[in-house]
């Protein structure tokens, strides 16, 4: 999960406003230590929930990819259900800083990333769209949730989801086309959830939109860099 800091000045009851290559946000800044938890206000709780469920999403992505790097199974195994148990505490975390604090739209985000990650593709859509209808173009909900409709072969609006980041984030786009090219390998091999006709549809216009992406990024200055704040 892509988590670069967020300026102090930019904070606002939580309508931060973010990077493009943020999902989510960074941390935001907690009270003081001294401050007595029954003390804090309920948006100083609320971040304090939020920041302790980004450390927990930065450790389960980094359980995850090294479970990818194991040779023997079983620490393979093990590393995995690390990584799920802490994908699972994170989304508790961040569910509680939206009772809290209802408008953040950052934790709703990651209550989707973490559903996703556990393979909970509609509880992760539910959670992006949440997102989303607090923040519109929020460019990290409408990548991450273009990850969760392949999830669940929703291929054409997989589809919607790239052409709005192409749009105006060419980065994010960019790294949800690489999911769309690893999903047709991935089910090419397998040949499971979805005809031959529909992928090989699809794998056409992946490669169609690649050698767009590539054709369009040379015209630009800043190729892939994005353009959305």
């Amino acid at each position: 999960m892509r988590n670069p800091l967020i300026p102090i000045a930019l904070i606002l009851s939580f309508a931060i406003t973010c990077t493009a290559s943020g999902a989510g946000g960074g941390q935001m800044p907690s009270p003081m230590p001294s401050q007595a938890r029954e003390s804090l206000t309920p948006e100083d709780q609320a971040r304090n929930d939020y920041n302790a469920g980004v450390r927990l999403i930065e450790k389960a992505d980094q359980l995850a990819t090294d479970a990818m790097h194991q040779a023997d199974e079983h620490k393979k195994t093990k590393a995995l259900s690390k990584a799920d148990q802490a994908y699972a505490t994170a989304m508790k975390k961040f569910a509680h800083a939206t009772e809290l604090q209802p408008s953040n739209y950052q934790a709703w985000n990651y209550i989707g990333y973490a559903n996703r990650k556990l393979g909970k593709y509609d509880a992760a859509l539910s959670a992006y769209d949440h997102a989303l209808r607090l923040k519109p173009d929020y460019a990290e909900a409408i990548e991450y949730r273009g990850h969760a409709y392949l999830g669940l072969n929703r291929l054409s609006d997989a589809k919607e989801a790239y052409l709005a980041l192409f749009s105006g984030n060419r980065k994010l786009a960019a790294t949800l086309l690489a999911a769309m090219q690893e999903w047709v390998g991935d089910h090419r091999a397998s040949s499971a959830g979805v005809d031959g006709v529909t992928l090989e549809s699809f794998a056409s216009w992946v490669s169609e939109r690649s050698t767009i992406a590539s054709q369009t990024a040379s015209l630009t200055r800043e190729g892939a860099t994005s353009s959305w704040h």
